[in-house]
């Protein structure tokens, strides 16, 4: 089996070497680039499993960065940074960041971080494509279809749907949710957030959203993933 590549933007070479060197004992193939434009550029040749990346880049505010990859790929980002305000964490959260990691940080912290992300990403896509009868959800393409006919959700919206989804009938707990969207915990802690993704990604995919046929609520525990009966994907 191929080892995972990294690639991680860091513009402090003594970080970046560092954690180089302690990822590649982990038994991962690692690359590094000190700019957000060399950044831009590796990835038009080179598709890594993961991305660190830092927010602070030389050239490229690594904001801007993280929205242009979030144009091309799907690929798993990690921000680390020393900006640590609330208002910083959303905006890296809004430009398609999947986690977020302040500066300084125990190494064995962002280990674990990463391998969380890669298996997410793995037990996806070994699934084609999940049938729920009319809705049709293709993890690999970060694709739904209702009916047929393709449905744009926001980034947020179809992570909430992936994390509903790939555990139908069970019965998710709004601080499990919350902890899949928004990594850091001390986001929305009390906030009605979910609350509002759940009723936009409702009125995208449910035939009667007064009257959900996918989306449960459990009040006061949170939400499950009806499937019905769930159609196997055609063999390839």
């Amino acid at each position: 089996m191929s080892k995972p590549e990294i690639l991680i933007v860091e513009d402090e070479k003594d970080i970046l070497s560092l954690l180089k060197d302690q990822l590649e004992l982990d038994d991962f193939r690692v690359f590094g680039v000190t700019s957000g434009l060399e950044a831009l550029e590796f990835l038009e040749e080179h598709h890594p499993d993961l991305i660190i990346l830092d927010l602070n880049l030389p050239d490229i505010d690594g904001l801007k960065v993280c929205r242009q990859i979030r144009e091309k790929t799907q690929v798993p980002i990690i921000m680390v940074t020393a900006r640590d305000s609330l208002s910083d964490k959303l905006r890296g959260f809004e430009a398609g960041a999947d986690d977020y990691l302040t500066k300084p940080f125990e190494y064995l912290e962002l280990l674990v971080r990463i391998r969380a992300r890669l298996k997410r990403t793995a037990d996806i896509s070994r699934k084609e494509s999940l049938q729920f009868g009319p809705l049709k959800i293709i993890p690999s393409k970060r694709q739904v279809y209702l009916n047929g006919r393709p449905v744009k959700l926001t980034k947020k919206e179809y992570d909430l749907l992936e994390i509903l989804a790939s555990q139908p009938g069970e019965v998710l707990s709004r601080d499990f949710i919350r902890s899949q969207l928004w990594p850091d915990k001390e986001i929305y802690p009390w906030s009605r957030a979910l609350d509002v993704h759940i009723q936009r990604l409702r009125q995208k995919i449910e035939p009667d959203p007064e009257h959900p046929r996918f989306i449960i609520t459990h009040p006061g525990v949170g939400y499950r993933f009806e499937p019905g009966e769930e159609e196997p994907s055609p063999a390839t």
